[in-house]
């Protein structure tokens, strides 16, 4: 009764290899936290300098954390977070970019 004692995981969005995988984990964090921070900050054309700054730095972190991901309980996380960064950063960009009126 080998299957007993361990759980099929291989069905699961949230599969993992039972290791833990800290360096991943931070990176999806950092992507989500940068994600959500940038996605909600482009709704206020005043604060176009921290939403695009912060999807950009989203969008580079996210993708290293895909490059270096292991479970698909990673990337998912990941994909979320490169989306709603990318949403942010754009959207920071059409309000007025990275430098919009720090330089001339």
């Amino acid at each position: 009764m080998a299957q007993a004692l361990q759980p099929n995981t291989a069905g699961s969005l949230f599969a993992t290899d039972g290791k833990s995988h800290p360096l991943q984990d931070a990176l999806m964090a950092v992507t989500l936290v940068l994600g959500l921070l940038s996605f909600i900050t482009s709704f206020f054309h005043g604060l176009h300098l921290l939403t695009s700054w912060a999807g950009l730095v989203g969008l580079f972190v996210g993708a290293y954390g895909q490059w270096i991901s292991v479970t698909t309980r990673e990337r998912f996380g990941l994909i979320l977070g490169l989306g709603a960064s990318g949403i942010g950063f754009l959207l920071g960009m059409a309000h007025g970019g990275l430098f919009g009126g720090l330089i001339s």
